[in-house]
């Protein structure tokens, strides 16, 4: 980035600060490269469930991005039938939650 000091323009303390940031960063990536993929996956598609529930509790539901949330989730749970382990099965039923309750809210909009 033009304009962006170096390193070597930081004051010692700054330096100290990036270096302990530089290994913060290293120590995570070695735990994220340790832990089973299965694992990370299963946590981004329940986070997707959560984005998704936070738009269908908004007052009133935010059905479009719930929709969009909800569909990622579940294309995610779908493409890997078979490969998310143990959370399988919590997932699948975790998206089968979710799209009824957006069926639900949907119907309730349009009635």
């Amino acid at each position: 980035m033009p304009g962006a000091p170096s390193f070597d323009d930081l004051t010692p303390e700054e330096q100290a600060q990036a270096q302990a940031m530089a290994a913060e960063l290293a120590e995570a990536r070695a735990r994220l490269a340790e832990t089973p993929s299965a694992v990370v996956v299963a946590n981004h598609a329940m986070g997707l469930y959560e984005l998704g529930a936070i738009h269908l509790s908004d007052d009133p539901p935010n059905l479009t991005e719930a929709k969009v949330a909800i569909d990622a989730m579940a294309a995610v749970v779908d493409a890997l039938p078979g490969r998310l382990g143990e959370h399988e099965e919590t997932l699948r039923a975790a998206r089968s939650q979710i799209q009824m309750a957006y069926v639900e809210l949907s119907q309730q909009e349009d009635g």
